[in-house]
């Protein structure tokens, strides 16, 4: 069950808010559609809801609100627009992706892929789905972790008629065992034909909340659709013939050649046209929407003529009738909401209307009373106080992180076309160094030139890093029902596990090709390794993962790919030569001796030797290069933890 309490959005500058003072429930084994034009708040209210927006008021899911609930995804189901998902992933891999971030077993993918009838489609590309497939998918997605509720926007918003039919049937199979469904849409006679419950809401503000069947009732008529070329004509013999009859039909002019009949029927239209000779194209029965407000003129509609027989009492006693329920107090003490189609009024716009109010009758259920526009001190001083605000919060971490970045990683093919090009370039850079001589063996294995800032295969593997998180803001998949994409440390360290491995293996398989294409291109005497292969071998892979890991965190700190390859390149370009300087600089001082004394300091022995690894890694950072991906990794890492606090914090 959903109870939405006091929705209201923060005012835009000089506008009114787009929602203002919403309050409706949702009941459990039901279909609510919250109906309303474009523009109405709508979506608005359902982002508020769940809190991706900020605000004011309440949103109880079965009696807790998003935030106090652990995992939001097995709780909501969430459709608000297309599916956030990377177009060269398949369907299957994306929501095994899903899965694991839900902490769902990877074969619910394909349980949903055949609840939602894509299962002979799950190989193909997210970017090649048609509208209504990608709908299908969107609902797999609510659908993965198996919610009690489920919270879509528009989901029938371009379908086709058997799609829609397709769609809201999955919907009511799932209100029929016990689940929530709440949807949006604008079209009155689909929300009377899909829904349980109809809460309509007009500029921001809800005019009602009734059953299906007395929104049917009170909102849509049935009439007939006339089309010709003389409608004026027309209207008039039709009016004409209703008084004579003493029949109550009304004639709406819609513009154009088009008529709206309510009270008769197609026949009796037909032999009217047909005895004065009017040309007739279009003659359907239709039911008709009288707008949120229950009139007859709607939106450029003039009405023609309205012939009824009842006086003005009986019409008078026929509308409390039709708005006879249960009024619902606003929360704002601005309005009143009637159950059963009553309008919503402000209390000084009801004054200017009718004037000063009168008491209610006994026994006239559903009228609103209105009070005149002065108000006393005690009741200003009694104001209800306002709903509680709504603040934006991130994203959850996924349940497995490694899992799913696994997943993520291997989902696309961007990290294997990178790979391959690394090593393509690399192994042609090599050769062609190699001819022109004079460059250090060293820097031949790894085909780094004195020209370049950084070799081939620490670009890549920044380049990896940096899509790494950046494919989580440009298609965010984790942050499709929570607004804000995750930076959490589980995140962040399957991030950098994985980046760390893709750059070792991608560091090695370099050495390796480019070694091989050289023996192969000119022989054994450029294909020897040198004596200090392991020392230089730590410092490659190093400079690889440092790269990678740079990439990871600019990435996620200034939320792009491009950032984080920006960072990865600045590093040779802007710090070494800053870091170089301070190194060359004059010193009355060295730390040689470094090792031992820690040693002395720590009074236990170094298992292993491991004072000569310690050495080892001092030389790294000590060089121009090493010190420089040092320094950045560490501020970088500092930024990135002091904004997950501070979001936290907040």
């Amino acid at each position: 069950m959903i109870q939405a309490i006091g929705l209201t959005s923060d005012p835009r500058k000089e506008l009114p808010p787009a929602v203002d003072d919403v309050s409706f429930e949702a009941r459990a084994g039901h279909v609510t559609a919250l109906l309303g034009a474009s523009g109405a708040g709508k979506t608005t209210a359902l982002r508020l809801m769940l809190e991706l927006q900020r605000g004011r008021g309440i949103t109880y899911f079965r009696g807790r609100p998003l935030h106090r609930i652990a995992h939001p995804s097995r709780e909501v189901g969430v459709l608000l627009g297309d599916v956030p998902g990377h177009p060269s992933r398949t369907l299957r891999g994306h929501l095994r992706m899903l899965c694991a971030a839900a902490g769902v077993p990877a074969r619910r993918a394909d349980e949903v892929l055949e609840v939602v009838g894509l299962v002979s489609l799950r190989d193909e590309r997210l970017g090649t789905l048609s509208r209504g497939m990608d709908r299908r998918l969107g609902l797999a997605c609510a659908l993965l972790a198996d919610p009690h509720t489920l919270v879509l926007d528009a989901p029938a918003d371009g379908l086709s008629t058997r799609e829609s039919r397709w769609l809201y049937g999955m919907l009511r199979a799932h209100a029929t065992q016990g689940g929530t469904v709440l949807l949006t849409t604008t079209d009155p006679k689909e929300a009377a034909r899909t829904a349980d419950r109809v809460v309509t809401l007009e500029q921001g503000r809800l005019v009602a909340d009734q059953e299906a069947a007395d929104f049917a009732r009170t909102r849509l008529r049935p009439r007939v659709a006339v089309r010709t070329p003389h409608a004026s004509r027309l209207a008039a013999l039709v009016t004409k013939e209703a008084r004579t009859a003493r029949r109550s039909v009304e004639v709406v002019r819609e513009g154009g050649n088009r008529l709206s009949v309510y009270g008769s029927t197609c026949a009796a239209v037909g032999e009217i046209a047909f005895r004065h000779g009017v040309l007739v194209h279009q003659l359907a029965d239709e039911t008709g929407d009288m707008g949120p407000n229950r009139r007859l003129e709607l939106p450029g509609e003039e009405v023609v003529d309205d012939v009824s027989q009842t006086t003005g009492s009986e019409s008078l006693e026929g509308a409390r009738d039709r708005g006879r329920g249960d009024a619902r107090p606003s929360l704002r003490g601005g309005g009143v909401a009637a159950a059963d189609g009553l309008v919503t009024r402000s209390v000084s716009d009801a004054a200017a209307d009718t004037g000063p109010a009168r008491a209610a009758e006994p026994g006239e259920a559903g009228t609103a009373v209105v009070s005149s526009g002065r108000r006393s001190d005690s009741h200003a001083d009694r104001l209800p106080d306002l709903p509680p605000p709504i603040s934006v919060r991130p994203a959850p971490s996924p349940l497995r992180p490694l899992r799913y970045e696994l997943r993520r990683a291997a989902g696309v093919g961007t990290g294997f076309l990178t790979c391959a090009a690394v090593l393509l370039v690399s192994a042609v850079t090599a050769v062609l160094l190699a001819r022109i001589g004079h460059t250090p063996r060293p820097r031949l294995f790894v085909a780094w030139p004195q020209e370049l800032p950084l070799p081939p295969a620490a670009l890549g593997a920044g380049l990896l890093g940096a899509i790494a998180f950046g494919d989580e803001f440009r298609h965010p998949a984790l942050a499709a029902d929570r607004g804000t994409v995750p930076r959490r440390l589980g995140l962040l360290a399957a991030k950098l596990l994985v980046a760390s491995a893709t750059a070792v293996v991608l560091a090695v398989l370099t050495v390796g090709c480019d070694i091989e294409v050289l023996y192969i291109v000119y022989g054994r005497e450029l294909a020897e390794v040198p004596g200090d292969w392991l020392s230089l071998s730590a410092s490659w892979i190093g400079l690889v993962v440092g790269c990678a890991w740079a990439g990871v965190l600019a990435a996620g700190l200034f939320r792009s790919t491009t950032a984080g390859l920006a960072a990865v390149v600045s590093v040779p370009v802007l710090l070494v030569p800053l870091v170089q300087k301070v190194v060359e600089g004059p010193s009355v001082r060295t730390a040689a001796g470094f090792p031992l004394r820690l040693r002395e300091v720590l009074l236990s022995q170094w298992p292993f030797g491991g004072e000569r690894y310690v050495a080892a890694a001092a030389r790294v950072i000590a060089q121009p290069v090493g010190g420089a991906l040092t320094l950045s990794l560490a501020a970088l890492l500092g930024a990135y933890l002091l904004t997950t606090l501070r979001s936290r914090v907040r």
